[in-house]
């Protein structure tokens, strides 16, 4: 078959998670339940942020992108996905798919970027306190946000463009819940160990760089609060870390397991429950692990809610 079999796929077919009706019927529920948790869990950690002036820090400007970047990330595949779970024509337009695979792969690229910046906020917070506000300066701030944005999203465009590029055939099927890259490089009808180093070669740039320099910002972090010598400074400092931390393990743990052995990596269930936990719990969970483990977060929650209850006493008086 030649390339030119391409121009007879102009739509692709998600086979997703199961094919039973009930199943099907089941997962709609509970997936639209988790997604508008995410969404209004993310809207509220921004609102909060934008209220509360305590909170206009560099620290949580960095969140302020993580939650757009996780709502936006969750809305690029989760609504498709309900629409599918209940349509008997699972079809998704060729350009519909690319489009998609650009902003899920751009979305995770910024996410990884803003983790390892707000790892050297935390970083500079702990290690040099007293410089913190010359260091973390707004221009500074800005600056590594905008890396962050475009970083991924020339990652995920170069991306993009090389997977479209190659020749379908007559291949449509897409085993997976949505369009993800390594299962739309799987249906090409030619030769794909370019395509896979290529996708390694992105990973280590994009993933694992910013990961390394996450590893070294913590390596500094406990290294400076083991040497403290208080006990209540320790443990603050910890507490500063810790939400920043249990995100980290969760979104990198999760990526590089997938995508740094794209041949001898999880099976294609284990890509899709990758995803799927990427795409719906990991945005959830996030608003709930900042607002649980940061003494700041649930101080601005209490009196947020205080003034609330003030103002609907006034309203019943």
């Amino acid at each position: 078959m030649g390339t030119d079999n391409q121009t007879w796929v102009r739509e692709f077919i998600l086979l997703g998670l199961s094919s039973g009706w009930d199943t099907q019927v089941s997962l709609s529920v509970l997936f639209s339940i988790t997604y508008l948790v995410t969404v209004l869990g993310n809207f509220l950690i921004v609102l909060l942020i934008r209220l509360d002036s305590r909170l206009h820090t560099p620290m949580y400007f960095f969140l302020t992108n993580l939650s757009v970047v996780d709502v936006s990330y969750a809305t690029s595949i989760v609504p498709q996905m309900l629409v599918h779970l209940l349509a008997e024509h699972k079809a998704i337009p060729h350009v519909s798919c690319a489009a998609q695979l650009f902003f899920s792969l751009g979305l995770g690229g910024i996410e990884f970027v803003l983790l390892a910046v707000m790892a050297y906020d935390r970083y500079v917070a702990v290690c040099d306190p007293l410089r913190y506000s010359v260091v973390m300066h707004g221009g500074l701030c800005n600056r590594l946000a905008v890396t962050s944005w475009v970083s991924g999203s020339v990652n995920s465009l170069m991306q993009t463009a090389i997977t479209f590029q190659l020749p379908m055939c007559t291949h449509k099927l897409i085993d997976h819940i949505s369009c993800e890259l390594l299962a739309v490089v799987r249906l090409a009808c030619v030769d794909t160990s370019s395509n896979e180093i290529a996708i390694m070669v992105s990973s280590l740039v994009l993933l694992m760089t910013p990961f390394c320099l996450v590893l070294v910002s913590y390596v500094q972090i406990i290294s400076t609060i083991l040497k403290s010598q208080s006990a209540e400074g320790r443990k603050k400092a910890f507490q500063t870390c810790a939400s920043h931390l249990t995100v980290v393990v969760l979104c990198y743990g999760m990526a590089i397991v997938t995508y740094i052995q794209p041949r001898s990596g999880p099976s294609v269930l284990q890509e899709k429950l990758i995803s799927l936990f990427y795409a719906l719990l990991t945005p959830m969970l996030k608003p709930m692990i900042y607002s649980l483990r940061n003494k700041e977060v649930k101080g601005a929650w209490q009196k947020l809610l205080r003034k609330l209850s003030g103002f609907t006493s006034k309203l019943a008086t």
